[in-house]
């Protein structure tokens, strides 16, 4: 009788934690909505936030479920071979903050743009909408699945921790990131952002410290993993040296080129109110990324170590937090693993709104729609677009770890490789940006299909970039760049300066 006082209490401790962080996001919302009264202030905040905001919500962002239960259970399952996750991503944010970021701002405030349909549709004088078409065409077909593997991903966290259905988790977590995303906008994303990656970095700083404690001091846990798995403590994981390890660890790594151009992130410098302040919110950013992965590979080999044979691999953060912490501890980690999810779906959720509204809507179809119906259709269209992923969600549930792989690379094998090139080529046309889109995302969406099991499972992020870069050149040296571009280019890096340099000047 005892026993069962103690878990009512431990859940409803864990479930008030929930309710009052739940309140908090939701009046973040409200208190942005005042912002998002425009189209402008609604997906892109104004172009006000301040670069140390936004590199908590572009790592965050970037992170999503994925890392607190995908690559926790992922380096459950493969041991220290995950870390070639964290060389990848530490160097995508890397470069994206110091290659990247100044000369993109510079190119969207001189065209007044909000999106990234925007920019390549000004830099390549695109007049008959073509980038603007295919964008959407990707953007939705990779948000609605990307979406879907993060309710799925807070369908398993409440199951785990509050011993809910699956349905009613995945449905919990879809009505407040509907709420505070339909009402405040990017500004209200942006700063559930700066809350939401400063519990995970709190939290990825303590949770495998307190797993590699109890499993009795470094020593004891690689022993321990040692007895697991030798294979689980070797570089190269189970397959040595050979094509399948080095094609496993190229993979693994090259999760992190997405951080160069997905468009999900780059929405956040186009949303920042300075280029000459980026420099510092990129120390931030990889100060940041570098805890977030370490901390959620260590956890998940120190869960190896303490709670071995768990049926779900992906289920060790929270096996973890119930048995090692008091219960509003776990009430706070499963914020934690709430707030990874939800910073991803609500950014996922204005980009696929703006590819309506902004780049078709607007731009296309009726220009002279006052931004009052703009906006409240973007509202509308983000619980639309949300309801869309959220009935996927609940019809399939996935391994959250490699979907959400899927949908990555294909958001990034489409935009990354056409964005470096109008960035840092001036001779890439419009013929080259369209070709490169296309081949991109069909490239990595067919060598996942049909392919990889044929190559050592190597991630299809890479086969896809080889095809955008190829078909971006290709074209583009079959045809003329628009008029000027040349000089644009050159004015840029004029006004920019090195892209390696680090100070505030330019």
């Amino acid at each position: 009788m005892r026993a069962g006082v103690a878990a009512v209490a431990e859940t409803s401790a864990v479930a008030a934690v929930v309710a009052v962080y739940l309140l908090v996001l939701v009046g973040i919302g409200w208190w942005a909505s005042r912002e998002s009264r425009s189209v402008e202030g609604f997906y892109v905040a104004g172009k006000k936030l301040p670069s140390w905001v936004i590199a908590f919500s572009a790592n965050a962002t970037g992170e999503s479920g994925w890392l607190l239960l995908g690559l926790t259970g992922m380096s459950y399952l493969i041991g220290f071979h995950a870390l070639w996750v964290v060389l990848g991503e530490v160097l995508g944010v890397a470069l994206a903050w110091a290659v990247v970021a100044r000369p993109f701002k510079e190119f969207t405030d001189r065209y007044d743009a909000i999106t990234v349909p925007d920019f390549l549709a000004e830099r390549f004088a695109d007049r008959a909408h073509v980038l603007r078409i295919v964008s959407a065409v990707i953007v939705f077909a990779m948000v609605l699945a990307y979406a879907a593997a993060q309710f799925t991903a807070s369908g398993k966290a409440f199951e785990s921790f509050l011993g809910t259905s699956y349905e009613g988790g995945v449905v919990a977590g879809a009505v407040i990131i509907l709420l505070y995303t339909s009402i405040g906008g990017f500004k209200a994303v942006a700063y559930s952002d700066l809350v939401q990656g400063v519990l995970m970095f709190l939290c990825l700083l303590v949770l495998p410290v307190a797993g590699i404690w109890h499993a009795g001091g470094w020593g004891a846990f690689v022993e321990g993993l040692r007895e697991a798995d030798p294979a689980l403590l070797l570089p190269m994981g189970s397959h040595g040296l050979t094509a399948a390890g080095v094609a496993s660890a190229l993979s693994l790594a090259g999760v992190g080129l997405a951080f160069l151009g997905a468009p999900q992130l780059l929405t956040r410098f186009i949303s920042a109110r300075s280029r000459r302040e980026l420099p510092g919110g990129g120390l931030i950013a990889v100060v940041c990324i570098v805890v977030f992965d370490v901390g959620a590979v260590l956890a998940g080999l120190a869960g190896r170590v303490l709670f071995p044979g768990l049926a779900d691999s992906e289920t060790v953060l929270p096996a973890m937090a119930a048995e090692l912490f008091p219960a509003i501890v776990t009430g706070v980690i499963l914020v934690v693993v709430l707030a990874a999810i939800m910073s991803t779906v609500d950014s996922l959720l204005i980009l696929a709104s703006s590819a309506v509204v902004r780049d078709m809507i607007q731009k296309v179809f009726k220009p002279d729609l006052p931004d009052r119906w703009l906006t409240w259709t973007g509202r509308a269209l983000t619980v639309v677009i949300g309801l869309a992923a959220l009935a996927t969600a609940l019809a399939d549930s996935r391994m959250i770890f490699w979907f959400v792989l899927f949908a990555w690379a294909g958001l990034a094998s489409a935009f990354t490789p056409v964005v470096l090139c109008s960035l840092f080529w001036a001779r890439t046309t419009r013929a080259g940006a369209v070709a490169g889109m296309i081949a991109g995302f069909l490239g990595a969406m067919l060598w996942a299909q049909f392919f990889k099991e044929r190559f050592y499972d190597l991630y299809e992020m890479i086969p896809g970039f080889a095809a955008g870069f190829l078909a971006t050149i290709a074209a583009s040296l079959m045809t003329q760049p628009p008029p000027g571009a040349k000089e644009e280019l050159a004015d840029v890096k004029r006004k920019v300066g090195s892209v390696f340099r680090t100070g505030r000047g330019g």
